[in-house]
């Protein structure tokens, strides 16, 4: 981060600088969890779902804090107040910190800030896309999926002056969240890939998760850039609410529209024999070439032309794009995380977040790895999908049966609807299974997985499949991990403090 003074911090925030603060106190970090603290941290004391930050702010300063931003004066063991900074709103004053600090960023060189949103895949492509950059340029990009009003001042705050591309992922849980978003970061580039069903229940409707997501093209101004989804209609309908360049990517149309201006192609997709996406790509200017992804899935080649597409826009050469794609996989964890156990069990572990969209596109994926083995769908709630929530698990369930996927096993009261709608599509005896919660569904499976089966974990974060997948994949018996993530063991939770309304870990749309 770059260095800010108390005094500074104040006036940006309109904020009053407590008796005790030193207005030159340097602040060189910003954390909202105590146990990050460093000698030059300013620890912002905000209130969240499970705790409230003022409860911390000693433990901070113990640490090594040398100031808070506070909503209010919090006095040590002799009566003191903490140097602090007291406003009206904690979270509000930390976008208001972030939004100096991208504008001397822009006073100071050549910055590029690339925004990201969409109700599924914001987290894979940004990963893709900070790894293409990062060849090219210093690039700071979001720990996890740090994409709300807090876990995107927190990612402002990791650049410095020697930052190329700035990659801002953002989410929403209703009409104006990523307006506020992109009017604190004011990116150049702004990305949309796509529109789903996800959190229907929180906007009401589609249609307002589409106007939700359009928010960040609306304000680009008319030398910015709006990359869009070509093949999701009501994405590609932005390109009338932006008065940017448009530059769209698309895996639908044929070779003969490849003259298209502003149009990124991927054509002549195909399936490795390990189930990663392989796809010619071609840009506007002619250039491009052969991507062979270390993802899982084909639903992941619109996060890979989005990335190419961002990178292309920013300004990189298509033969750059190809090399730094190919290969990637997400740098997060609990996306298509293939883990292979040492017993010939296969976990892929794909539960940080569901939608109905996501939800289908992994069990396609594993039906068509799992040929010739047998499938395990290991299922639990998609969260926040509204008075639709029984039709679209009804639906999944349908889905498992027709995919001709081997064991259902539905985790939750939330996901019952999953195990009904199989059984009545179809399957019977011991082929759809339902436990009431983890510990029920993880003794099924100790007991029931085989050699060579290939078992599919997917939920909504809150959930808990993710955990259970760890379980399941840190066996004894486990020798290798491959695909996405990198950890060596059962995963804890982020550790960042909850933000607003909930975790900042936890995905907005």
């Amino acid at each position: 981060m770059i260095e800010l003074s108390a005094e500074e911090i104040a006036a940006v925030t309109g904020g009053r600088l407590t008796g005790t603060a030193d207005p030159e106190a340097t602040i060189g970090s910003v954390v909202t969890d105590s146990r990050q603290v460093r000698a030059d941290a300013m620890f912002v004391a905000k209130p969240g779902e499970f705790a409230d930050g003022h409860s911390f702010i000693g433990t901070a300063f113990d640490a090594g804090a040398v100031l808070a931003l506070a909503e209010r004066a919090v006095r040590d063991a002799s009566g003191a107040e903490y140097p602090s900074v007291i406003v009206d709103d904690a979270v509000l004053a930390m976008g208001a910190v972030a939004a100096e600090v991208i504008r001397r960023l822009r006073a100071a060189g050549e910055l590029t800030v690339i925004g990201i949103t969409g109700s599924a895949g914001k987290t894979t492509t940004k990963d893709l896309l900070s790894a293409v950059l990062s060849n090219a340029a210093p690039t700071v990009a979001p720990v996890n999926s740090y994409n709300g009003e807090v876990g995107v001042p927190l990612t402002v705050f990791e650049a410095g002056f020697s930052t190329r591309y700035l990659i801002i992922e953002m989410g929403a849980t209703g009409i104006g969240h990523i307006d506020y978003l992109a009017r604190m970061v004011a990116p150049d580039i702004g990305v949309v890939l796509g529109v789903g069903s996800a959190h229907a229940g929180e906007f009401g409707s589609i249609e307002n998760i589409a106007r939700a997501k359009g928010e960040l093209v609306e304000t680009l101004g008319a030398d910015g850039i709006a990359v869009l989804n070509a093949d999701d209609a009501r994405v590609a309908a932005m390109g009338d609410r932006t008065a940017a360049r448009v530059l769209s990517f698309s895996s639908g149309r044929q070779d003969t529209e490849l003259q298209e201006t502003g149009l990124v192609i991927g054509s002549h997709l195909e399936t490795t024999r390990e189930g990663h996406p392989a796809f010619d790509v071609t840009f506007p200017d002619g250039s491009g070439g052969h991507v062979v992804s270390g993802l899982l899935g084909t639903h992941h080649v619109v996060n890979l032309l989005a990335a190419a597409t961002a990178a292309f826009a920013a300004g990189l050469d298509g033969t750059g794009i190809v090399s730094g794609l190919s290969g990637q996989s997400a740098g997060s964890r609990w996306r298509m995380e293939r883990t292979e156990r040492a017993d010939g069990v296969t976990v892929i572990n794909d539960a940080y977040n569901a939608n109905p969209e996501s939800m289908r596109a992994a069990l396609r994926t594993l039906a068509e790895l799992g040929r010739g083995r047998r499938t395990w769908a290991v299922l639990g709630e998609m969260l926040e999908l509204g008075d639709e929530s029984v039709e679209q698990h009804d639906a999944v369930g349908r889905d498992v049966v027709r995919l001709n996927i081997s064991r259902l096993l539905a985790v939750g009261n939330g996901a019952r609807a999953i195990h009904n709608a199989a059984v009545l599509e179809g399957s019977w005896g011991d082929e759809a299974a339902y436990a009431a919660d983890v510990d029920e569904a993880e003794h099924v499976l100790r007991t029931e997985l085989q050699p060579g089966d290939l078992v599919l974990f997917k939920s909504s974060n809150g959930a808990a499949l993710r955990l259970l997948g760890d379980r399941i994949a840190s066996t004894q018996d486990r020798v290798e991990e491959t695909g996405e993530g990198t950890a060596t063991g059962p995963a804890k939770g982020p550790a960042k403090g909850p933000a607003k309304g909930k975790e900042e870990g936890q995905p907005h749309s």
